[in-house]
């Protein structure tokens, strides 16, 4: 038996037949459908300080060997691939969901931006990458006398 939700609050809106786009509506934004649909990628924070550029991602779940963060010319990749391994090989799934995950998020990196000066932290389900700017690029700060 499958149950579908109809919603009898809509108005027909000129609809010829309101019940069957009832049911469309019910099986496309039903909560199933719409996780695999979305894109399962981390959310970022990026900011910047006067030393640094920082990147935050929401990553929980994870441990930190599962991250592979590489520099591609200006392009810093960061990457997962993880897989549960199954303790019992004796089990027989009829549904398996959750068994494996992997993403990639790519930042171009500004030209100000110091390649040999990169450091990645993971704590608390957040990976935190802090990128240097080169020496030249940071902001000088002085007072200006008015005359």
């Amino acid at each position: 038996m499958t149950l579908v939700k109809f919603n009898s609050d809509k108005r027909n809106n000129g609809s010829l037949l309101p019940v069957f786009n009832d049911v469309f509506d019910s099986i496309l934004n039903d909560t199933f459908f719409n996780d695999r649909l979305t894109s399962r990628v981390p959310a970022a924070n990026i900011s910047e300080t006067e030393e640094h550029f920082h990147v935050e991602l929401a990553a929980p779940g994870f441990k930190k060997e599962d991250f592979k963060i590489n520099l591609d010319r200006n392009v810093l990749n960061i990457s997962v691939e993880q897989r549960t391994e199954d303790d019992n090989q004796q089990k027989s799934y009829s549904k398996r969901e959750y068994s494996y995950a992997s993403w990639v998020r790519s930042f171009t990196l500004p030209e100000i931006a110091n390649p040999e000066n990169i450091e990645a932290t993971y704590t608390d389900g957040v990976l935190k990458i802090d990128i240097a700017k080169r020496e030249e690029a940071k902001m000088v700060r002085r007072q200006i006398e008015i005359k």
